[in-house]
C-alpha cells in the first residue's frame, strides 16, 4: 500500500494535522459544526465535561462529554472551501494512520451535524424557526472536482437545471440529500424540512445588492418557485450541500439543522438570535442524547 506524500498528508512538527491542529485521539464519533467560532464555547458550555480545547485559525475545537456521549463540536468557518478543508481532515483524523501515513482498512464513520443560521425563501417561514436541510443543493463549484455523480440525487439535480436555466451564468447545481438516520434522530414538530440551497458568497451570490448589482436578476424569484415532490426550496446559506456531498463521498453521514434569523421575501430580520441559535443548540444536544449515536 502506498504511503501519502508529505505534500498531500500535511502534518505540523506536533503530528497534528495542518490546518485543525488537532490529534486523532482529539475528536469523537459524534461531530457538530458551527460557522462562527465564538459559537463553539456556546455548544460546550452545555458539556458535563471537556477534555479538549484547541484552536488555529477560524477552526476553535472542543471535544467532551454530554449525557455520556463523546461529541466534539469544531467550528468551520464560512463557506464550502472551508468545508472541504474540514471535512477532508476530519476524516483524516479518523481514517488515515498517520504513523505510517496509510488509509486505515477499518473505517470510522463519522456523524456530523451542522447548527448553524440561515435565511428563509418561503413567505411563510417565520423567522426564530427551525429548519433541517432534507436535500443540500449547491451553486458553488467545489463538488464538481470529486466524482459527486456517485452520491448525488439526479432527479432533483436535473429538475432544479430545468427550472433555473442558469447555464448562461456557469452556474450547474449539484444536489445531494441529507442522510436518512440522521434526519429521524431530529424529526420532531419543531423542525420544518426543506431543501437548502448553498451559495460561495453573502452578498451577489445570495442575491444581495449593497453598491453591486448581481447578476442573475430573477434569483429569488427562481428559488421561491421550485417544487419538488411536494418539497420546497426553504433556505439559503453557505455550507450544507458541500457537507453532505463530502460525507458521503466519504462515507460518513451529515445534516444540516438551520436557525432561521431573516427571511429574504419577506425582509424581515430577528432581532433575538443569539436566543434562537441557543434554543437549536440545546435541542441538538438533547437529541443527539435521546438517540442512539455513539
Amino acid at each position: 500500500m502506498t504511503s501519502l506524500g508529505d505534500s498531500e498528508l500535511i502534518l505540523n512538527p506536533d503530528g497534528s494535522i495542518y490546518h485543525l491542529h488537532l490529534l486523532p485521539e482529539d475528536i469523537a464519533p459524534i461531530i457538530i459544526t458551527v460557522g462562527d467560532p465564538m459559537r463553539v464555547p456556546e455548544v460546550s458550555k452545555y458539556f458535563d465535561s471537556i477534555e479538549i480545547k484547541k484552536s488555529k485559525r477560524e477552526f476553535v475545537t472542543h471535544t467532551g462529554f454530554y449525557a455520556g456521549k463523546r461529541i466534539t463540536v469544531i467550528s468551520t468557518g464560512i463557506g464550502t472551501d472551508n468545508i472541504d478543508i474540514v471535512f477532508n481532515e476530519l476524516d483524516a483524523l479518523a481514517n488515515i494512520d498517520f504513523k505510517t501515513r496509510q488509509i486505515k482498512k477499518n473505517k470510522t464513520q463519522l456523524n456530523f451535524i451542522r447548527v448553524g443560521t440561515s435565511g428563509a425563501i418561503q413567505p411563510d417561514i417565520p423567522i426564530n424557526s427551525f429548519i433541517l436541510g432534507t436535500s443540500g443543493v449547491g451553486l458553488d463549484n467545489l463538488l464538481h472536482f470529486y466524482h459527486y455523480d456517485l452520491v448525488n440525487n439526479n432527479v432533483l439535480e436535473q429538475a432544479l437545471r430545468n427550472h433555473f436555466q442558469w447555464e448562461a451564468y456557469h452556474l450547474y447545481p449539484y444536489a445531494v440529500d441529507c442522510d436518512t438516520e440522521l434526519k429521524e434522530i431530529f424529526n420532531d414538530n419543531r423542525i420544518r424540512f426543506g431543501i437548502t440551497i448553498t451559495n460561495t458568497g453573502f452578498y451577489g451570490p445570495q442575491g444581495r445588492s449593497l453598491r453591486l448589482t448581481p447578476k442573475v436578476a430573477d434569483f429569488h424569484d427562481k428559488l421561491e418557485g421550485f417544487e419538488y415532490q411536494n418539497e420546497y426550496i426553504t433556505n439559503l446559506e453557505m455550507e450544507t450541500a458541500a457537507m453532505y456531498g463530502l460525507a458521503k463521498l466519504l462515507g460518513h453521514r451529515a445534516v444540516s439543522l438551520n436557525a432561521i434569523l431573516a427571511n429574504r421575501t419577506t425582509g424581515e430580520f430577528s432581532n433575538e438570535g443569539d436566543k434562537t441559535i441557543d434554543a437549536l443548540i440545546q435541542f441538538t444536544l438533547e437529541k443527539i442524547a435521546n438517540s442512539q449515536l455513539v
